[in-house]
């Protein structure tokens, strides 16, 4: 089993509202009262210390009460169009998973076929896994591809049975390999202005921890 170093993540690091979070007209906050009581925060690329906290692929995710969505859609219409940003959230009331569908996919063309990879820092609840399901089962142009970094509460029977339904709906389950979190650092993650682009640098057990994750899903599924 992994051991995960226990880690008292910040206010920053949680996910709490923090200066990170302000500022740059690329990021917009969905109003409070629009999405009572809690609120998701959209945007193009998150800070650093999120991703460092919330995507480490540990077993034991003390902290990480949050879930970060990084989407890729690919519309395939008549005009091909590439649209990419993030969600997080509160763990209060609805997900990332359920905003991606609520605010994201709707402004997507209507009746086109659409190629969407989530890379989420920890796999979807037993809620959230069956709007999954509803999604493609309604929309035969969805194709989805969710890239995990940790599994959530697999231990569970009704949630190894969610992961398994995820699938025989079609949605593609992958557990994130180091090159895939190198991706979202690359893609997804804020760069200091006036600063080379620092480059990924893997936190020790990525690979182990990548490995162990794998064959649990593998069982499951």
């Amino acid at each position: 089993k992994m051991a995960e170093k226990q880690e008292e993540p910040s206010n920053a690091q949680n996910g709490e509202p923090d200066n990170a979070e302000e500022g740059e007209g690329k990021k917009k906050k969905v109003k409070r009262e629009d999405l009572p009581p809690f609120e998701i925060v959209t945007g193009e690329r998150l800070p650093a210390i999120f991703f460092k906290f919330q995507f480490r692929n540990v077993e034991y995710s003390s902290g990480r009460n949050k879930t970060f969505l990084c989407y890729v859609v690919e519309t395939q219409g008549k005009e091909p169009v590439t649209s990419r940003g993030y969600l997080e959230d509160e763990h209060a009331a609805a997900h990332a998973e359920m905003a991606f569908f609520n605010t994201i996919l709707p402004t997507c063309q209507a009746g086109a076929r659409h190629d969407v990879t989530w890379y989420v820092s920890s796999s979807p609840c037993v809620t959230c896994a069956e709007r999954i399901c509803e999604a493609l089962r309604k929309n035969k142009g969805l194709r989805l591809t969710i890239m995990v970094g940790r599994l959530f509460m697999w231990e569970e029977p009704e949630m190894q049975a969610a992961l398994r339904s995820m699938k025989e709906a079609g949605c593609k389950l992958r557990i994130m390999k180091p090159q895939d979190f190198e991706y979202v650092w690359k893609n997804f993650v804020e760069q200091e202005e006036g600063e080379e682009a620092k480059s990924f640098v893997p936190w020790e057990d990525i690979q182990e921890n990548f490995q162990y994750y794998e064959e649990k899903l593998a069982e499951i599924l």
